[in-house]
Parts: C-alpha cells; sequence; structure tokens
C-alpha cells in the first residue's frame, strides 16, 4: 500500500502537493476549495478562498491565498515551479454555500455565490477547464484531493460523501 501524506490547508491558505498527496481542507461554508491538478505529472494544488476579489482587503500584508483573483495565480505558480504544465491542469471545486438567509438581496451578502463565480473568472483566464464542482447550497462542506488520482472527495453533515 502506497503511504500517503495528509496536507492540511487552513483557511485562507493553499498547498501544492505532488503525488502521493491528501490536500484536506475544512470549514467551507461560503468560502471555495478550489483545485488544479495536472494528471501527467500528478501535482495537485488546492485553495480555501475565502473571498472573491483583492480588492476590498484591509490588511496591511496581503494574504493573496485569502482572496480567488491572487490564491488561484499563486497556486498555479507554485504548482508550475514543481514541474506542472498549466495547458495540462484541470479544476474542480466545491463549496459557496450561502449559509445565511438575508432578507436583502445586495451583492455584498452573496458571498458564497460570488466566491464560485470569482473562481470560474479566474479559470477562464488561465483557459483551465472546471471538469466538476459541487457548489451553492446552504451546507458546509469538507474537502479531500488526492494528488495521485484526481479524486475529489466532498463530506458533509446533511448530504453524506460524494466523489467527483
Amino acid at each position: 500500500m502506497i503511504e500517503r501524506t495528509l496536507i492540511k490547508v487552513g483557511m485562507a491558505d493553499l498547498n501544492v502537493s505532488p503525488a502521493p498527496g491528501i490536500l484536506k481542507t475544512t470549514g467551507l461554508g461560503s468560502c471555495v476549495g478550489l483545485t488544479l491538478y495536472d494528471p501527467r505529472t500528478q501535482i495537485a494544488g488546492m485553495a480555501h478562498v475565502m473571498l472573491p476579489s483583492s480588492d476590498i482587503a484591509k490588511e496591511g500584508q496581503l494574504n493573496q491565498a485569502k482572496y480567488a483573483d491572487t490564491a488561484i495565480p499563486l497556486m498555479i505558480e507554485r504548482m508550475v515551479a514543481l514541474g506542472a504544465s498549466v495547458s495540462r491542469m484541470v479544476s474542480k471545486m466545491a463549496g459557496g454555500a450561502q449559509m445565511f438567509a438575508f432578507s436583502t438581496t445586495k451583492d455584498t451578502m452573496r458571498i458564497g455565490p460570488r466566491n464560485v463565480e470569482s473562481c470560474k473568472l479566474m479559470l477562464d483566464q488561465y483557459r483551465i477547464p472546471l471538469m466538476a464542482e459541487d457548489t451553492g447550497g446552504s451546507y458546509g462542506r469538507t474537502i479531500e484531493f488526492d494528488s495521485s488520482t484526481g479524486l475529489l472527495l466532498i463530506s458533509s453533515v446533511q448530504q453524506g460523501t460524494k466523489e467527483l
């Protein structure tokens, strides 16, 4: 049996791993867990994206992993440094839930859907196909991504476990 290393990805964090590695993040509510994968080199990346755009950043030192528009380019850069190719990369994502019901239709309250939209926009810019997604709803998720197979395992209390 192959020994696989578990690599945790925290909130507003990202990491990359060659095979055999399992990237895992928990607590995806409105956040998006975005994975990138180069099947030829078996290099994988995962970002736990909290917010759609770094334009709203107020912190002094910008946490690039926190925002879709900065996390995805950074993850691509780190994967390419390990030998991955953008032209072979594919993506999967989960999360982006609307965790709370609001009586307003203001766009600022739609963080989950906006995170999903922003991630898709960035993927389009890099011409990386989105192969599968489990987004939306009103429940949290935990995801694990296997760099040996490209399999994304999604689990939630309400929905059980599914594979993408």
